[in-house]
C-alpha cells in the first residue's frame, strides 16, 4: 500500500508540475470570474424584491399576462407564451405559500455553472488521454516498469490520478464559482432554498441538494468517458487519437442516438445511459422500458469492459521496442 500510495503521489506531482494543467484551472477562472461580470453588469437572472414583494409579485403576473396575450397571437411565439404561464404560475406559488422569491447569490452562481462540468469533463478526458501514452512517447516507461512494483498497481495509480484531477478540479470549480459568486451577488445563508419545477409541479427545495444533484448526474458522462479515453490511450499508446476519439463520441453521442433510436438495441449503447436525469423530475427515457436500474447495470458493464481491455493491454504487452 505504501509503495502505490507513493505512485499516485508521484504522479500528481508530475501531472501537477506541467504548465497545460495550470492552464487548465486558469481558463476554468476566467470563464467563473466572466460569467460573473456578464451576469452581474448585463442583468440578473432573478429579480431582488423588496419588502413589498406580493404586490411586485402580482404586478409581474399582470405584466406576464399582458404579453402571453400578445404573444399568443404569433404562431412563433409560442415558446414565449409558454415561458409567461411557466413564470406566472411560479410567482403564484410564492403568493399561495407565502414565500419571498430569494435573491440571487452566491449559491444559485454555483447551479448556474453547471456547465462548466463539460469543460471539466474535456479536461479530463486530455489528462486520461495523455497519463498512459505519454509515457511511451517520451520512452520514460521502461524507467516505470524496472521498479519493484506491479504492472497492475502502476496503470491503476494512473487511473486514480486521473479521477482525482477530476475530483480536485470539481472542487475548484465549486469554490471558486462560491467565492466569485459571493463577492457579486451575496450570500444567502449556509442552506438556502429556491422554488423551481419538480415532477409535481412547483416546489421548494434545497439550493445545495440541487447543486449536488446537478452536478453529481453530469459526473456519470464525466467518468465514463475519461475511462473510455484511458482504455484508447493505453492500447493504441496515443493521446491524440484517444483525445479525438473521446471527444467527438462525447459531442456526438446525442446524434449518434436520433440515427438509431428505431432500433431496439440502441438502448444498450453507452449514450443512452449516460444521462440519468432521464429518470427524475418527470422526464421520459431514451426508450420507454429502459429504467434506472437498467441504466446503471448497463454503465457498470461498460465500465468492466473498458477497464479490462486496459488492463490486459498494459500488462500483457511487451514495451522492450519502446
Amino acid at each position: 500500500m505504501n509503495n502505490f500510495l507513493k505512485l499516485i503521489g508521484n504522479e500528481q506531482i508530475k501531472l501537477y508540475v506541467r504548465k497545460s494543467t495550470w492552464s487548465m484551472y486558469i481558463i476554468l477562472a476566467a470563464i467563473i470570474l466572466g460569467g460573473a461580470l456578464i451576469t452581474k453588469f448585463y442583468g440578473l437572472p432573478v429579480e431582488n424584491y423588496g419588502d413589498d414583494w406580493r404586490t411586485e409579485l402580482q404586478q409581474e403576473n399582470e405584466e406576464l399576462t399582458k404579453e402571453a396575450e400578445e404573444f399568443s397571437k404569433d404562431e412563433f411565439m409560442e415558446s414565449a407564451v409558454s415561458y409567461n404561464q411557466e413564470m406566472i404560475a411560479k410567482n403564484n406559488y410564492y403568493l399561495e405559500h407565502d414565500i419571498k422569491p430569494a435573491s440571487y447569490d452566491g449559491w444559485q452562481y454555483v447551479l448556474d455553472n453547471q456547465f462548466l462540468s463539460s469543460v471539466l469533463s474535456l479536461f479530463t478526458i486530455i489528462v486520461a488521454a495523455g497519463i498512459v501514452a505519454s509515457e511511451f512517447r517520451w520512452g520514460t516507461i521502461k524507467l516505470l516498469l524496472i521498479r519493484p512494483v506491479s504492472r497492475t498497481k502502476i496503470l491503476l495509480s494512473k487511473y486514480v490520478n486521473v479521477l482525482l484531477f477530476a475530483l480536485q478540479t470539481l472542487i475548484f470549480i465549486l469554490l471558486f464559482s462560491l467565492l466569485v459568486g459571493s463577492i457579486f451577488f451575496g450570500f444567502n445563508g449556509i442552506n438556502p432554498e429556491i422554488v423551481q419545477m419538480g415532477t409535481d409541479g412547483f416546489e421548494q427545495v434545497s439550493l445545495i441538494g440541487e447543486i449536488v444533484e446537478g452536478y453529481g448526474f453530469k459526473l456519470v458522462t464525466l467518468v465514463m468517458m475519461a475511462t473510455f479515453a484511458f482504455m484508447i490511450s493505453t492500447i493504441f499508446r496515443n493521446s491524440g487519437f484517444a483525445i479525438g476519439l473521446a471527444i467527438f463520441l462525447m459531442m456526438a453521442g446525442n446524434s449518434i442516438l436520433g440515427v438509431i433510436s428505431q432500433y431496439d438495441w440502441s438502448k444498450y449503447v453507452l449514450f443512452a445511459n449516460t444521462d440519468l436525469t432521464q429518470y427524475i423530475n418527470g422526464n421520459s427515457p431514451f426508450q420507454d422500458d429502459m429504467t434506472l436500474t437498467f441504466s446503471i447495470i448497463v454503465l457498470l458493464v461498460y465500465y468492466l469492459i473498458f477497464m479490462a481491455l486496459s488492463w490486459l493491454s498494459f500488462t500483457k504487452r511487451d514495451v522492450a521496442g519502446h
